[in-house]
């Protein structure tokens, strides 16, 4: 049978490849397919504690059996093509996009006559990283699964605190320096659940959702290193789907 093996940030670097597509037996687990690839790749092994895998777009488990026409994505720790967006019956926004951010538009969108509260975070790119000059990042995802991820977190968020509206974009591509990376607007009729559900929306998306950047100066390129949320490693290392 046949499987399609994506890779993103750092491992992408590692094995030479973006995706390809493998034969596999009937019945291999996604530890074998990634131990295959661990024999092949030192240092896949020596990160194996830190990544995590995705079949068919939803977070697995090493044990889960493969079945023909899979797709399987192995995720570097996240740090943070088209216009994509998820837009729900309650007004939330969520997107992934190539364009400029321009989080007053959204703000407005996101608006309602009810609220009295508007809160707006922009993620901007900074001129440098521990004083090093920065000259621009570039963003990846695993677009799909981004994006659903991003629109859980927001619907979760919307029923944990008394919101009106919330919105989560994020930039995808090359940014320059200044240009917004990121932004979460939340709209409600109090400001301090208006400011804990901003808080919370820019904390989660940045341990849960696989999106990666790179980091470019005057002499070379780096993946920058993130973190995956805990809860996420802790059910990986259980074998139970998150």
């Amino acid at each position: 049978m046949q499987v399609r093996v994506l890779f993103f940030g750092v491992l992408k670097d590692i094995v030479g490849t973006a995706e390809e597509t493998l034969q596999v037996s009937p019945g291999m687990t996604m530890a074998s397919l990634f131990e295959g690839y661990a024999e092949r790749f030192a240092t896949l092994r020596n990160r194996q504690s830190s990544i995590l895998l995705a079949r068919n777009q939803e977070f697995s488990t090493p044990e889960t059996e493969l079945s023909d026409g899979d797709e399987v994505a192995f995720l570097p720790p996240v740090s943070g093509g088209s216009n994509k967006e998820i837009r729900d019956p309650e007004g939330h926004l969520f997107s992934l996009t190539r364009a400029a951010i321009h989080s007053s538009q959204i703000a407005a969108a996101l608006q309602r006559p009810e609220d009295g509260a508007l809160v707006v975070f922009d993620g901007v790119v900074r001129n440098n990283t521990k004083g090093r000059p920065t000259d621009y990042l570039e963003y990846e995802c695993y677009e799909g699964m981004a994006l659903e991820q991003i629109a859980r977190i927001g619907r979760e968020i919307a029923g944990q605190f008394p919101i009106g509206r919330i919105g989560i974009v994020h930039r995808l591509g090359r940014l320059e320096i200044g240009e917004a990376s990121v932004t979460v607007i939340v709209t409600a009729p109090h400001r301090k659940a208006a400011f804990e559900a901003a808080f919370e929306g820019i904390n989660r998306l940045k341990r849960e959702v696989p999106i990666w950047k790179k980091e470019f100066f005057a002499d070379g390129a780096v993946w920058v290193d993130g973190e995956w949320d805990d809860r996420l490693l802790a059910a990986a290392a259980a074998n139970e789907t998150p």
